[in-house]
């Protein structure tokens, strides 16, 4: 029996805030480096690959990361379609984390008859990949979203995410999408069977109540809501009491989180 429990950690808002870091984000990594504790990155975006996720976490955060802690939704919704069809056709709209992921997880990527229409942030979507995407899920494709986040926050303020995209294609096609990131279970499971522990003994961190919390709910993990993101400690107390979503924890920051934990032990 595995005693020590795993973290599965929300990157923005949890670990940095955009390209600002989050006050003891790196000394609660090496802190559960040094105890011993499994952990993973599960992160919704799909635009970028492992290894530039852990680049960021390194300069932004000042976290040594490696590729092989990363698991991003691009990864997850390659590997979800690999596991149901082995080499499958698939036609992709995203950027080069998703393609990267595809190509991975040996997947045929086409725009000739695909079996798969695998969709994720693509910041060159243009109306000739709404109509092709449209065509073959009419036409039998099976579709398969990233992640369903309406917004990004960005330089300036927010801007449209994969989510958005989705909502057109989703009504032209008049189809739904299986949904592969937060706060669908399905990264999560996966996040969880990387760490190789039972789904009870893994915290899913973050700082979303609707994504991270009910993901980790939905994946049948425990959950730590961490104030560092978008709910902030003067309107935590309120957001919980209005939503049926209730985390197991909620903590100032990560490092109350670690002591909280470790004081349990």
């Amino acid at each position: 029996m595995h005693n020590k429990p795993g973290f599965i950690i929300d990157l923005d808002g949890t670990m940095y805030a955009g390209t600002r870091p989050i006050p003891g984000a790196a000394e609660f990594i090496e802190r559960l480096r040094e105890a011993g504790f499994p952990f993973v990155y599960a992160t919704n975006n799909s635009s970028r690959r492992p290894e530039q996720v852990a680049e960021h976490l390194r300069s932004v955060a000042g976290v040594e990361a490696r590729p092989d802690e990363v698991l991003t939704s691009a990864q997850a919704a390659a590997r979800y379609i690999s596991g149901r069809q082995p080499g499958a056709r698939t036609f992709v709209i995203g950027e080069e984390g998703l393609l990267h992921a595809a190509h991975e997880a040996g997947l045929v990527v086409t725009g000739e008859e695909p079996e798969f229409v695998l969709q994720g942030i693509d910041r060159q979507f243009s109306y000739s990949k709404l109509e092709a995407a449209v065509r073959h899920i009419r036409n039998g494709a099976a579709y398969v979203l990233t992640n369903p986040d309406h917004l990004l926050p960005g330089e300036g303020g927010f801007r449209p995410g994969a989510g958005s995209l989705a909502a057109a294609i989703r009504m032209a096609s008049e189809a739904e999408p299986v949904v592969i990131g937060k706060p669908s279970s399905i990264l999560l499971e996966m996040a969880v069977e990387a760490l190789g522990i039972p789904a009870g003994e893994a915290w899913v961190v973050g700082d979303n109540l609707r994504t991270d919390i009910q993901g980790g709910i939905s994946a049948g993990c425990r959950t730590a809501l961490v104030l560092t993101g978008l709910v902030t400690p003067d309107q935590a107390d309120k957001l919980i009491a209005g939503s049926a979503i209730r985390p197991d924890l909620v903590c100032r920051d990560l490092l109350e989180l670690f002591e909280r934990l470790a004081a349990k032990r």
